[in-house]
């Protein structure tokens, strides 16, 4: 059924919490194989598909980090987080009652196409060697430049505030978090993201993807 060693491509639904290094960790315990890889991280606070890659199929890591992602994401206005999300406290909170729902459509899809985005500074990008995260943790002053990223389409799923659905297919390298965060900036009253799912990365879904459980189920049965 699997051939480990010499390479395999799995679908894991990352749990929620669950750093994408705990999911490597637990995947090469289970099959026993030392080279494994992801194609791209998740924060610990979204679920959804990640790509794994095991022993000589991890030559692939590189190509299917290329490609686009889609991502269901819940997103609430009105307040903000160092974080973007809800690893940190709120630090504001406004007022929301004058909002129009048009306004918020007109702002949600002045987002869509190539824009410049800067990155969360509680993320895993390196800063002088450290990653951003943990500078951020001890309170150092982070500065992150702005990049290019490519939001390809932005579909809003429902509106009822303070909270926005959205669905978005984006380019490598965009963050969700920035994203939530810079539509509340324009709107003039914040907003963090308040969950987020990795739906699609390039042709894989998430419907083929397996749990935790179901994959150490599947290794168990073949011993």
């Amino acid at each position: 059924m699997y051939n480990f060693q010499e390479g395999e491509v799995l679908l894991i639904d990352k749990p929620y919490k669950w750093t994408s290094f705990d999911v490597v960790k637990k995947i090469r315990y289970l099959i026993k194989v030392k080279k494994v890889g992801h194609a791209g991280t998740l924060d610990p606070l979204a679920t959804g598909l990640m790509i794994l890659c095991t022993g000589k199929a991890t030559k692939k890591i590189n190509e299917l980090q290329g490609l686009d992602k889609e991502y269901k994401c819940e997103i609430e206005l009105g307040k903000t987080t160092p974080s973007y999300d809800l690893e940190t406290e709120f630090n504001s909170e406004k007022d929301i009652s004058g909002l129009a729902e048009e306004q918020i459509r007109e702002v949600i899809k002045s987002f869509e196409g190539e824009i410049m985005q800067t990155p969360p500074i509680y993320s895993a990008l390196r800063v002088k060697g450290e990653r951003a995260y943990k500078s951020a943790r001890k309170g150092e002053d982070i500065k992150l430049d702005p990049r290019p990223v490519n939001i390809k389409s932005l579909e809003i799923v429902n509106i009822d505030l303070p909270k926005v659905e959205l669905l978005v297919t984006c380019s490598k390298g965009t963050y969700i978090r920035s994203l939530a965060n810079d539509i509340g900036e324009k709107l003039g009253v914040g907003g963090y993201l308040a969950s987020l799912k990795r739906t699609k990365v390039g042709e894989f879904k998430i419907e083929d993807s397996k749990s935790i459980e179901q994959f150490v189920g599947e290794v168990a049965a073949l011993n």
